[in-house]
């Protein structure tokens, strides 16, 4: 919306183009392991109905093992919280699994207050996350 107004004003001030996430697949020895590489905010509005999306559409396109790796999250709010927590649901309910990666700074917090890393396991380490979806039902946290 902001863009829109000031190219409508032909403003060039700097906006940088920073996606919400970048997406890489890691196969091989980790099996059918979705690597999901999130950057930037997951908070209410914009940010977090892309989120939303996307991993909507990752499950609906077969992943079934996505780990998202939340190093470069910024900031992380109950929508973003809920986003991964009803694509947890929606996977474990199906026999699947969601796991999270390196949650950092103030973004770790928010799953910890809320005792996020109990229900849904989470690493510090990518060479342990991935392994513990070979672990069928691991519960393994770092």
């Amino acid at each position: 919306m902001l863009r829109r107004l000031v190219e409508e004003a032909n403003l060039s001030p700097e906006l940088p183009e920073r996606p919400l996430w970048a997406l890489k697949s890691q196969s091989g020895n980790s099996g059918d392991v979705t690597i999901l590489d999130l950057q930037g905010r997951a908070t209410i509005g914009v940010d977090s109905d892309l989120l939303i999306g996307h991993l909507n559409k990752l499950v609906a396109s077969g992943v079934r093992k996505p780990l998202l790796n939340l190093a470069d999250v910024t900031q992380l709010d109950s929508s973003g919280v809920s986003a991964i927590t009803g694509t947890y649901v929606f996977l474990r309910r199906q026999g699947d699994s969601l796991k999270l990666l390196c949650p950092g700074g103030r973004v770790r917090a928010v799953p910890r207050v809320i005792h996020m890393p109990e229900i849904i396991p989470t690493f510090e380490d990518e060479t342990q996350a991935l392994a513990s979806f070979q672990l069928r039902g691991s519960s393994a946290r770092s």
